[in-house]
This record gives structure tokens, sequence and C-alpha cells, in this order.
């Protein structure tokens, strides 16, 4: 399954290092953040909790980028 998020990020560089966060993070399939849209496209794994990934996401993508904000 394949979900659109409103992100805020300040830079490119920062949207493409979330990016690679946010495609490690366990249970996403795979991830794509268009930084002029300000947009996230998550696809999940198969069986996986949206949810819950989605916050280890958000987490990771702060690790990066301690301001950036993903809307769930």
């Amino acid at each position: 399954m394949k979900k659109t998020y409103k992100i805020e990020v300040d830079c490119a560089n920062c949207a493409n290092k979330m990016e690679e966060a946010a495609k490690k993070t366990a249970g996403v399939k795979d991830a794509n953040i268009n930084f002029m849209m300000l947009k996230m496209k998550v696809e999940f794994e198969e069986g996986a909790d949206e949810n819950a990934v989605m916050q280890e996401v958000r987490k990771n993508c702060k690790k990066v980028e301690s301001d950036c904000e993903v809307f769930l």
C-alpha cells in the first residue's frame, strides 16, 4: 500500500537525507520525497502496521533533520 504525507523541511539536501532514512526504516518498501511539493510518498511492506511504521519514519527523519515534520 502507498500513502502520501505532507512534510515540512527547509532544504533539498535535508529532504534527500530524510528520504534515505525513511527507506531504511523497517516496514518501508520504498519512499520518495518531492521537495518542491513538500510531500513524502511511502510504500509499505506487505502486512506492515502503517501507523507504527510511520512513527519510526518520523523518528528516523528527525535524527537527520531535527526541525523537520512529517504530518501523519
